[in-house]
């Protein structure tokens, strides 16, 4: 390809050729000889012209001499089985390459950096003291220290524990995103706030009840955070059947959702309509109030008191609490320090969580409490990949995209 051998870790100015010996194209070639590369294995990197044409060309030479074209996450996936990478760290290259946020490419990198991994074996490690201490205790118990200063550990760890899943849900919540619906009887604002809190016209607005017959979806982000806004049909009474498929797909949202907020008209408080819709709500998913249209009012001192967020989608006054009403809702602090988690590490996190609590009440029943501390091991562990299934392994890295 390159006609000479090329110096490890130096760039170097190559043609390379075809099986003629003639250029294909001229560039930069550099060669990572084991193990000292992304994969840990040898690694030559051709830098060329850009242009589909060209690069077709080289590629064709190279599978020509013997070289195959990588699976999905073929080079992450071995950098991880070599031992470049861990699981986490693994998992953030995909999650750094598809960072919808500045903030979620920084929480990514943090990841790729191994913090979120160091912070886990952290936690690992502290557990395998104490399941050392706890079955010596179980083999020796007259050599063993009062279970005082275990029961402490034990705190400490689960301290730990509830911080590490509290910066991993921020970072959740910044990979996925929440999913908002915006619900209420025709005519209080829905798609005006939506037009309003994207910043473009998304849905028509007309004065004419039951002009929204189907979702309008919309992503917007508020301080990094992506949310999957939703418009949706008033719900009413209503012998229209369009209207009536779009309300049934409204409460089929509502049912999905991560939060919603439920309007109302500022002018007319809560109506008996609206307290239909309120009683409707699927009482587990958080709610937010949003009294609409206050600028009807006139000044602030004349808005009602009822509790909720007065604003008006129209002049945009009330907007900016909305928006900080709403992440607060979500759970959102503003975390400089959230990992880019996956819903298995927070599964996996809650485990832990759950097999701390068991532990920790069955302090004086060391054999309850060593298989405790084990389950909680082997939750933490999947995080890391230490002990994670082929299956699982397969479905991570079949989510990469072609080659990295």
């Amino acid at each position: 390809m390159l006609g000479k051998q090329p110096v490890p870790r130096v760039a170097s100015l190559a043609s390379f050729r075809d099986a003629q010996g003639n250029v294909l194209d001229q560039g930069v070639a550099i060669y990572f000889p084991a193990p000292h590369s992304y994969t840990g294995e040898d690694v030559l990197e051709l830098q060329g012209h850009g242009g589909p044409a060209i690069l077709q060309l080289v590629l064709q030479r190279c599978l020509e001499l013997g070289a195959r074209l990588a699976q999905p996450g073929e080079f992450t996936l071995r950098a991880f089985l070599n031992g470049k990478l861990d699981l986490v760290q693994a998992e953030s290259v995909a999650d750094l390459i598809d960072a919808a946020t500045g903030q979620a490419a920084r929480s990514a990198v943090r990841s790729l950096q191994g913090e979120f991994s160091s912070v886990v074996h952290q936690m690992v490690d502290d557990l395998i003291q104490l399941r050392v201490q706890i079955e010596a205790a179980l083999d020796f118990p007259e050599e063993v220290a009062e279970m005082g200063a275990q029961e402490a550990s034990l705190t400490a760890l689960g301290e730990k524990l509830d911080a590490a899943l509290s910066r991993a849900q921020q970072g959740s919540l910044l990979r996925e995103g929440a999913h908002i619906v915006l619900a209420g009887r025709p005519n209080v604002g829905k798609s005006s706030l939506i037009n309003r809190l994207s910043g473009e016209e998304v849905a028509l607005v007309s004065d004419v009840p039951g002009t929204t017959r189907d979702a309008i979806r919309q992503v917007i982000q508020i301080n990094g955070v992506p949310l999957h806004i939703m418009d949706t049909a008033g719900l009413r009474e209503s012998q229209d059947s369009i209207e009536q498929m779009g309300m049934a797909r409204t409460r089929d949202a509502l049912r999905k959702a991560d939060a919603v907020l439920v309007l109302l008209d500022a002018a007319q408080g809560i109506t008996p309509e609206d307290q239909n819709i309120l009683q409707e709500l699927p009482p587990e998913i958080p709610r937010l109030r949003v009294f609409n249209k206050a600028d009807l009012l006139g000044s602030r001192a004349s808005w009602p008191t009822e509790q909720g967020i007065h604003l008006s989608a129209k002049t945009g006054e009330g907007v900016e609490q909305l928006q900080q009403e709403l992440l607060a809702l979500l759970g959102w602090h503003d975390d400089q320090g959230a990992f880019l988690a996956r819903e298995r590490h927070i599964q996996a996190l809650l485990s832990a969580q759950e097999s701390l609590r068991l532990a920790k009440n069955e302090i004086n029943r060391p054999e309850i409490l060593a298989e405790a501390l084990r389950q909680a091991q082997e939750a933490m562990n999947q995080i890391t990949g230490e002990f994670a299934p082929d299956d699982l392994l397969g479905e991570i890295f079949s989510r990469f995209c072609l080659g990295k």
